[in-house]
């Protein structure tokens, strides 16, 4: 029995169903005021589950089960009930390669951290003054600041360890890592590191998510409300729009713009980021990212787009999107199974939130882009070392011959062997 003829047969055991015009009125459980209207015979109900998905709704079930009941002629009550079986799916955690990551990242992230930032080639500096701080080790310690979690200051003994370990070529002070979140020259580099840090895992996925969320700042705002026509304010918040995998939930691509951003214009710009290093096979996105132009360029990449569609498309519109609205109708469970893969999108928003915090600290505009692009860098490099502990895959971001630098893998199979040991 399906979660939804579970829950359709304690309505029909525990509420009032009433037939009304060849119709039935059903109470929802959240509020008893409140009924859904149900056809039976042709299995449609007016509740938001059954109008969203298309599925047969508990509502319906309720129905059904509640027609199994014969009265006999001396009022005795005969209820008859199929019971099917289904197999629950269990996916078990591989523990030991689990606890080795665990128990390890954050040396492993400091030497990945580090060869990601020494592949991105200086910016040009003036011949006269004070020698700047490299770009790399910028990189580095704001990233690094971000993945620790912690307040400037006691971000201080990290910093000096950093330095005499060997991943920052000279000392900091606790202060200038704040001060480097401010300078817009980092924003392109970010943008290059995430893009960059996904590269370890490009055999594995070819199905994609895309979605946005947002993150709480300092700042408060004021804006007009439409609906009822009165003054609000609350806190300002940073828009991210991310493209994931939906195997190994590491970021592919990502685009920061101002919060008020609709998600549809967004996802040319993530198919395109994506499709310069991966070979999606298909894209999941939820109805705000429906329209004629993000299918065909789906199409054009040779994908397969399952994007939601709203309550009032129709095939009007001719041409790819027409086929896929087809295609919808007629395997329309088919579909959505495709579609609720963008669920795993909202797993890598959980995961970003709850390890490296979903409030921004900073207070500029320059600032709070790089700290949230700084926060899925940070997302992304221990999603590569989760994978390289239970999959196996070399985190191998820069071709030798590019970088000219050193190559991590003596260094993170050294880390392996001592920690087994």
């Amino acid at each position: 029995m399906t979660p939804r003829e579970e829950r359709g047969l304690v309505i029909a055991a525990l509420c009032k169903l009433t037939k009304k015009d060849g119709q039935w009125l059903v109470p929802s459980q959240a509020s008893q005021d409140k009924k859904y209207i149900v056809d039976p015979d042709r299995e449609t109900c007016t509740c938001p589950d059954h109008q969203e998905t298309g599925f047969v709704c508990k509502h319906v079930f309720a129905v059904k089960f509640t027609l199994k009941r014969e009265l006999s002629a001396d009022g005795t009550v005969t209820e008859t009930k199929s019971i099917t079986f289904s197999e629950k799916k269990v996916y078990r955690q591989n523990w030991p390669a689990y606890n080795l990551a665990q128990t390890t990242e954050k040396h492993r992230f400091q030497v990945l951290l580090r060869d990601l930032c020494e592949g991105i080639p200086e910016l040009p500096t003036a011949k006269t003054g004070r020698r700047p701080i490299p770009l790399s080790d910028r990189l580095f310690a704001c990233t690094y600041k971000i993945y620790s979690t912690v307040s400037s200051r006691r971000f201080a003994c990290d910093l000096n360890d950093a330095h005499e370990d060997g991943y920052l070529s000279r000392p900091l002070h606790f202060n200038k890592v704040n001060a480097l979140l401010e300078s817009a020259d980092l924003t392109a580099p970010l943008y290059a590191l995430i893009a960059r840090s996904s590269l370890p895992l490009r055999a594995v996925e070819t199905q994609f998510a895309a979605d946005a969320t947002g993150f709480s700042t300092g700042r408060h705002v004021r804006w007009h409300d439409e609906k009822y026509g009165v003054e609000r304010s609350g806190r300002d918040w940073v828009k991210v729009h991310v493209a994931c995998g939906v195997k190994t939930h590491i970021i592919t691509a990502v685009a920061v713009y101002g919060r008020h951003t609709n998600e549809c214009p967004i996802l040319p710009e993530l198919v395109k980021t994506t499709g310069q290093n991966f070979t999606p096979k298909e894209w999941s996105a939820d109805k705000e990212y429906l329209s004629a132009e993000n299918i065909e360029m789906v199409f054009a990449q040779d994908a397969l787009p399952f994007i939601a569609f709203k309550k009032n498309s129709t095939g009007a519109v001719g041409g790819l999107f027409e086929k896929m609205f087809h295609y919808y109708s007629l395997n329309r469970e088919q579909y959505m199974d495709h579609y609720h893969r963008r669920s795993n999108i909202e797993s890598v928003f959980s995961a970003v939130k709850r390890k490296f915090g979903d409030y921004i600290r900073s207070r500029t505009d320059t600032s709070m882009k790089n700290e949230a692009l700084a926060k899925l860098l940070a997302y992304n490099i221990t999603s590569v070392i989760h994978s390289q502990c239970e999959l196996g895959i070399d985190p191998i971001f820069w071709p030798e011959q590019e970088t000219g630098g050193r190559n991590v893998l003596p260094l993170i199979r050294e880390t392996k062997a001592l920690e087994m040991k």
